[in-house]
């Protein structure tokens, strides 16, 4: 029961992340407070904290109300975000952690999708909480930063152990496989994984969590280095060069109009 699911508005998660010993929780990036708040209740648990990812209000709309109705919550959020997230209460840094019963969390920055973009990783669990940064076969929109500012925080979630498993904020993978697949169609993972997502969406199942390794073998952003995507890469735009942060560039230009 260590990290619960919970469906939010069309196509977000938010997760309930357990220590099984005391029962207390906390919540990553909370938009429903209602779902919330019936999950919690149904396994009578204690929801301690809140961990939000970024600002955005598809993450953050249920912080104040989660303040409101549950006495001493604690609302995490970055202090890079400069303000933004609602209710905040302990504002946090990359490095720091964070503390859910005896469960304890890392804060890792991973700037770009906004600036003050972070990730909260339990090591016990083996489960990173990355909001929108890294998705399953994806990675987010570059709102706030740059290029070169995401390839520094997908490598860095990269460099994860690979069984460590990825919590992201939406259900994208459907689609993010089906765009993989045309930038690198003869890679054998991604088509086992696309069928399998395939099969997971009609039958109306989540496809998260993925891993570290999963998304090292099937996750185009993660894999710049390939002589495949590079090659169709080059068909499209010949005067591209192989510095990898240009390679990713280019892949999030033709995701964006995908």
């Amino acid at each position: 029961m260590s990290v619960i699911t919970v469906p939010q508005l069309t196509d977000n998660y938010a997760y309930l992340v357990v220590d099984d010993a005391s029962g207390k929780a906390a919540v990553v990036d909370c938009a429903e407070p209602a779902a919330v708040l019936d999950a919690v209740g149904k396994r009578g648990l204690k929801l301690e904290a809140v961990l939000s990812t970024h600002w955005h209000g598809d993450h953050t709309g249920g912080n104040s109300a989660l303040a409101a109705k549950v006495p001493g919550i604690k609302i995490y959020g970055a202090r890079a975000e400069g303000g933004r997230i609602p209710a905040l209460t302990d504002p946090v840094d990359d490095g720091d952690t964070v503390k859910v019963g005896n469960l304890v969390g890392r804060v890792l920055g991973i700037p770009a999708h906004t600036n003050g973009h972070v990730a909260y990783y339990f090591a016990s669990l083996k489960a990173l909480f990355c909001g929108d940064t890294l998705f399953v076969a994806g990675c987010g929109r570059v709102f706030e930063g740059r290029a070169a500012t995401m390839v520094a925080s997908l490598n860095k979630l990269a460099s994860l152990p690979d069984d460590t498993q990825v919590f992201c904020g939406h259900e994208y993978t459907e689609n993010n496989l089906r765009f993989a697949l045309t930038v690198e169609p003869g890679n054998d993972a991604l088509k086992k994984k696309y069928d399998w997502a395939r099969e997971r969406r009609r039958e109306k199942q989540s496809t998260i969590p993925s891993t570290i390794a999963e998304e090292k073998r099937t996750n185009p952003f993660l894999r710049t280095d390939s002589a495949e995507i590079r090659a169709n890469l080059k068909r499209v735009n010949p005067g591209l060069s192989d510095d990898s942060v240009e390679i990713f560039a280019k892949l999030r230009e033709m995701k964006d109009r995908f």
